[in-house]
């Protein structure tokens, strides 16, 4: 498993336990609060309801006060006058009570009078209390005939669950014995369930459970008392609504209704669809995010760190150190790879310092060459002394010495002072210009001194060197550069080396490289010597390259196309033949050319010149044998430009 696979992995599970994580507190955290808030709000509104019943019934209790206390009636129960009956009891005038039931009861339990209609209506109602002509001897409010006490609470009737509220007759002042009781009834019908519902703000229901509990001794102890529940409220909980249930007794004690009010789960509801929109927004936010991330690991960590470990393992496995990586991030990661080039650069270095110190030992023909070389050189080096010498010679200290000797003498002729300073300063330039090209001199002198010393070290190193060739990789661009470092200043100034695309298309190739330098070595010095015989000022040499099979292996095809002097077509055949030469004789042995086709020959490559005469340059071709397979089509690196 590498690396890029675990990194996404971990990334990809972090953001998947956070997804998780956030839909756990969702559910078992969020949700659950707004739940509770409902739940609250549910058990609020039953109290409400409660509240609103009470209300009612003691609204009720309120007008049996008002109605029982009032001579009228009082006089009525001691001598049961029916015209009181006639014009206090007919529908109209009990119209403005709203009630469904009345009952006079006397002290002793009897009913004086009784009437059922509806409420609203003259139509009468069947309600089996109605129909008692006496209270019965369990009726818990039997004691408060002559206590004088108003009461109100629940029964059940055959009709449904009535409120029944009862209050003492007195005279209309409030005052003396109480003459019974006047008991008012309202049934629980859906409107009044609605209306107390409406009081209350919730939405309110009637559910009639039959009796299952004896009366209590308690409800029976304290008749007066609102009605009291006898379980405590059950909440049920659907899709849609939160149901609270509560059952109330009645005056016996014994539960006669129970209540439900319905409440919309709007809360949870709307908490469902923000939670599911977080949800989904957390969601894709994560996505988003993981994409985001695993694409800037991708491009800042993962892809540069694969870049670097297949370009080790490639220069591990192929031997290629002309490769480089080129990273520009300021990064560990483009340190590391710029560091890592560093590594492969000095070890490349390091391996052509000992590729070159081993090259060609043992060969006396290559001790020939080098001597070569080193005339050559030893040439330059004796050049640019002499012109050192002359330029040292040519400086105008004496005259500027003497300038500064009379100067300082002070002459009284201001025109002789300022010829003097004039002549003073002048030579100054003239002998910083000097100085300023002895330098330049000095700086050739000393490349020339190091190609001497390095010519001497391969010289001392071919004794003991084996007849092998090491074969490196490298690439044209880097190649020329290095050769042209060796190659005389002389020779520079004279001819402009340029390259087209095809030098830095050929990529990588292996070859014999130190042989190849030296070729091309040979080959530039000779084509600076054609264009200084031809007295043209400035020289071209432009060089080409392409890859053509071979038997058994492919080969570097190189041509060399100056503008010098040219060949004739009679010396074209004997240019590579040991010993010719057009120079003098006294420069030159003839072996520059001899060597190389001989070094080329012996890989298995081959050498020839084409010129159209002289005076028309000349164009020297060289096939130069690469290992099979060993090279790459890819440009050169951005770091190693073709020089000009």
């Amino acid at each position: 498993m590498n690396i890029r696979f675990k990194v996404m992995a971990l990334v990809a599970a972090l953001f998947g336990a956070l997804v998780a994580m956030q839909v756990l507190i969702e559910e078992h955290g969020i949700m659950p609060s707004f739940a509770s808030l409902e739940q609250a709000d549910a058990r609020t509104s039953m109290t409400r309801v409660g509240f609103a019943l009470d209300r009612s019934l003691e609204g009720l209790e309120s007008t049996a006060s008002d109605w029982s206390d009032w001579g009228e009636l009082f006089q009525f129960m001691q001598n049961r006058n029916p015209a009181f009956l006639a014009t206090y009891t007919t529908p109209v005038a009990m119209a403005p009570l709203k009630v469904d039931m009345l009952l006079l009861v006397d002290r002793n339990g009897d009913v004086a009078f009784s009437a059922a209609r509806a409420v609203g209506s003259a139509q009468p109602l069947s309600i089996d209390l109605a129909k008692l002509h006496a209270l019965p001897p369990g009726f818990p409010w039997r004691r408060e005939l002559t206590t004088g006490r108003s009461l109100h609470g629940l029964i059940r009737t055959d009709q449904g669950v009535m409120m029944l509220a009862a209050s003492p007759i007195l005279d209309g002042s409030g005052k003396g014995q109480s003459m019974g009781l006047a008991i008012l009834g309202r049934l629980l019908t859906p409107a009044q369930v609605h209306e107390i519902g409406t009081q209350a703000q919730a939405t309110l229901a009637l559910q009639e459970p039959p009796v299952a509990t004896p009366a209590s001794p308690a409800a029976s102890a304290s008749p007066a008392a609102s009605p009291s529940p006898s379980l405590s409220p059950t909440l049920i909980e659907t899709g849609a609504i939160t149901q609270v249930f509560h059952t109330y007794d009645d005056i016996d004690g014994r539960p006669v209704m129970t209540l439900r009010v319905d409440v919309p789960r709007s809360l949870t509801a709307h908490a469902h669809a923000a939670v599911t929109y977080s949800l989904v927004y957390l969601v894709a936010a994560a996505i988003v995010v993981l994409i985001v991330v695993i694409v800037l690991l991708n491009r800042l960590v993962l892809d540069p760190i694969a870049r670097v470990t297949q370009h080790a393992v490639a220069v591990g496995a192929g031997g290629d150190l002309t490769a480089r990586l080129n990273f520009t991030g300021n990064d560990e990661i483009g340190r590391l790879a710029r560091e890592f080039d560093r590594m492969v650069e000095r070890v490349a270095e390091s391996r052509r310092q000992l590729v070159d110190q081993a090259f060609h030992a043992g060969y006396a023909e290559l001790a020939r060459g080098i001597m070569h070389h080193l005339e050559t050189a030893m040439a330059s080096f004796g050049a640019h002394l002499a012109s050192l010498g002359g330029r040292l010679r040519g400086a105008p200290v004496t005259d500027v010495a003497a300038a500064a000797g009379e100067l300082a003498q002070d002459p009284k002729d201001p025109q002789r002072r300022r010829d003097l300073a004039q002549c003073v300063q002048y030579g100054c330039e003239q002998i910083q210009s000097a100085v300023t090209e002895a330098q330049a001199d000095l700086g050739v002198m000393e490349r020339q001194a190091s190609i001497v010393t390095s010519t001497l070290a391969e010289q001392r190193a071919s004794a003991s060197a084996s007849n092998e060739h090491v074969l490196e990789s490298v690439r044209l661009p880097e190649l020329l550069a290095q050769t042209l470092d060796i190659v005389p200043d002389a020779c520079r100034r004279t001819l402009t080396v340029e390259t087209d695309d095809s030098w830095r298309a050929v990529g990588v190739v292996t070859v014999a490289r130190t042989v190849l330098r030296l070729v091309l070595q040979n080959l530039i010095i000779n084509a600076a010597d054609a264009v200084r015989e031809a007295r043209l000022g400035q020289g071209r040499l432009r060089l080409t390259a392409g890859i053509e099979p071979g038997e058994g292996q492919p080969l570097l095809h190189i041509e060399c196309q100056d503008n010098g002097n040219g060949i004739a077509p009679e010396h074209l055949k004997h240019v590579f033949e040991k010993g010719y030469s057009t120079k003098s004789h006294h420069t030159d042995e003839g072996i520059g050319l001899h060597w190389c086709a001989n070094a080329v020959r012996s890989l298995g490559g081959r050498i020839w010149a084409v010129s159209e005469g002289a005076g028309l340059g000349a164009t020297v071709h060289v096939l130069f044998p690469i290992a099979a397979g060993a090279m790459a089509n890819g440009p050169a690196a951005p770091d190693a430009p073709p020089p000009k």
